[in-house]
């Protein structure tokens, strides 16, 4: 406004001047008292609100603060639990119920978890302390890596016990798998990797030398490192997937698959493989066989049975893929028709986390071949990494030594079972069983397939 009257005082002796004529300046002093009034209509009256006041999440309307910190909690995936005075769970999360496998609140927490430390720790924050947080591992029913953060809670109840223990469970499996993995992966492939890269180091050195113009020795000798480069291929291609299962196996899949539909994929892929050598590939499945697991694992696990019962099988032999539902674990295990009384059995993994009162029904699938079969002796250690039994060491085309190991991982991820069943001169029967949903009327499971 102080500006608006210096101007207007301008006006006015302009025209007492005779800068200006009267008309000129009434005008000019009319726009700035109107540009005056418009300023203070803008700067000094407030602007209404257009949009409501954001609420904070305690002035919610229809939620408490105290059933707001419930919700969060029960949304958490980890392990939270309260635990009051003597030990006792008042109150645990989902999360929590999962992972220890709780029945209703109010149990004592050294019934379900059996970890001195961490019930020590526990103990000490009921007394006002502040512990530090514990690690500690599991190795069964899965290896697990657990850090238990433990943290008081004063409470503003009467009595002899005001304190209260808030357990927070952080799973670091992974974690720790990854660590032991890298470590795993460059010794693995740093001694397996030592023979090939030797020789291929020596016919280098050859052909640089006296072979330099033998036509003939040159193409022998690229032809064997053609082998080498891709035995190298498969052995890192195999460590490489062992390491991604081991990664993965304490963690359960959800999906389900068509073991049946995997069948009849892995005949089509492998048939061509098969035909070369002059075997007969084939599958018996029936036209639905439902599975908990993840498809491109189960696939892996058909695909590495199928090529190590073409590898060691005859010209002229047979390879079945025979696929089953609704099994027992006892009728899982056992192949039909048997090999005969000389066979021996050995069950290389085995189901593991089965709860509830009805028995688990399984999904089989059997790789059984008619080659020479393998001794007794061999059969617990033919998952072992690298292990291969004797005379299947002729070249640098045989397997990595991996394949079997894969499987086994693969299975106990799904938490299967892995059976081998051989005898000498009558072949062997490779038997993979998986759950079946758990959720599938019983009145409604397929009939199962006598094999």
């Amino acid at each position: 406004m102080a500006l608006s009257a210096i101007t207007m005082v301008v006006f006015l002796v302009l025209v007492l001047t005779g800068g200006i004529g009267p008309w000129e300046a009434l005008a000019g002093m009319t726009s700035i008292l109107a540009l005056g009034f418009i300023y203070y209509l803008v700067v000094t009256r407030p602007v209404p609100q257009t949009t409501p006041p954001i609420l904070t999440p305690v002035q919610q309307p229809g939620i408490a603060p105290t059933e707001l910190a419930r919700l969060i909690v029960g949304r958490l995936p980890i392990p939270v639990l309260l635990i009051g005075p003597g030990g006792r769970i008042e109150q645990a999360n989902p999360a929590a119920h999962d992972f220890l496998g709780l029945g209703a609140e109010g149990a004592q927490l050294s019934a379900v978890l059996r970890q001195p430390k961490v019930l020590e720790s526990i103990s000490g924050a009921l007394r006002g302390e502040s512990p530090k947080p514990v690690e500690y591992s599991t190795v069964a029913p899965m290896e697990s890596h657990i850090r238990a953060h433990v943290i008081p809670l004063k409470t503003d109840q009467a009595g002899p016990f005001p304190w209260r223990a808030l357990l927070v469970m952080a799973d670091e499996t992974s974690i720790k798998r990854a660590d032991r993995m890298r470590a795993d992966f460059l010794a693995n492939a740093s001694h397996e990797l030592r023979t090939p890269l030797a020789s291929l180091a020596g016919f280098i050195e050859t052909l640089r030398g006296h072979a330099r113009e033998d036509i003939g020795a040159r193409d022998k000798f690229l032809s064997i490192m053609h082998d080498q480069t891709e035995r190298m291929r498969r052995l890192i291609d195999d460590l490489l997937s062992l390491s991604r299962v081991e990664m993965d196996e304490h963690l359960p899949p959800s999906d389900e698959v068509d073991v049946a539909a995997i069948a009849h994929d892995t005949v089509d892929v492998m048939g061509p493989q098969a035909r070369k050598k002059g075997i007969v590939l084939e599958a018996k499945a029936e036209d639905r066989a439902i599975a908990i697991g993840q498809r491109d694992q189960v696939i892996e696990v058909a695909q590495n049975l199928v090529e190590n019962a073409i590898k060691y099988s005859g010209a002229g032999s047979r390879v079945v893929l025979e696929v089953a539902t609704g099994l027992s674990r006892e009728e899982a295990e056992r192949s039909r028709p048997p090999l005969g009384d000389q066979s021996a059995r050995v069950a290389i993994a085995s189901p593991t986390g089965q709860g509830g009162s009805a028995p688990r029904r399984y999904t089989v699938l059997r790789v059984r071949d008619a080659g020479a079969g393998i001794e007794r002796r061999h059969l617990p250690r033919l998952s072992e990494r690298f292990y291969r039994v004797d005379g299947q060491k002729s070249g640098p085309k045989e397997g990595t030594g991996l394949g079997l190991a894969i499987v086994k991982h693969i299975v106990s991820r799904h938490r299967g079972g892995f059976v081998v069943e051989s005898a000498p001169g009558e072949g062997s029967v490779f038997s993979v069983y998986l759950p079946m949903p758990s959720q599938a009327p019983r009145g409604e499971m397929p009939a199962p397939d006598r094999m």
